[in-house]
């Protein structure tokens, strides 16, 4: 029995070595518009968690603009995904509204809710990149 109030989410790997049952994943990914990746994810049991990973990710992404890239030898156990380098302010600008602004993350929570997925998607038209963010109510794509 968990006896913290806050479980933190698990990385995707964790959760995958443990074989764990989740009702939701949330998956952070990046595109130039002819290349994918994945910048990282989790899963966790509830909507909510997802919501939090999620507005955790937009503001660590949005705060570290600016600030040089310094490679991450280990991945943190929090399951934060790796840093990007916006060319412009509007796109970590915008990450901070999504995480902040009321409204989006009551439209978010209500798309959960419904079983639709939450996604949020910024752009950087400086170099043609496109950052979503996504959480869903099942597994992994990779479980």
């Amino acid at each position: 029995m968990n006896t913290y109030p806050h479980p933190h989410p698990r990385p995707l790997a964790e959760l995958v070595r443990t074989r764990r049952a989740t009702e939701y994943a949330a998956e952070v990914t990046v595109s130039d518009g002819q290349r994918f990746a994945t910048l990282g994810g989790v899963a966790v049991r509830n909507r909510r968690l997802v919501l939090l990973w999620l507005r955790r990710q937009a503001l660590r992404l949005a705060n570290g603009h600016g600030l040089p890239l310094v490679p991450e030898p280990v991945r943190l156990p929090t399951g934060d995904v790796r840093p990007v380098r916006f060319h412009g302010s509007h796109a970590p600008q915008e990450l901070r509204r999504w995480a902040t602004h009321g409204p989006c993350q009551d439209h978010a929570i209500r798309d959960l809710e419904a079983g639709f997925p939450a996604l949020f998607t910024v752009l950087d038209p400086a170099v043609g990149l496109s950052l979503t963010l996504a959480g869903w109510r099942g597994r992994p794509a990779d479980q």
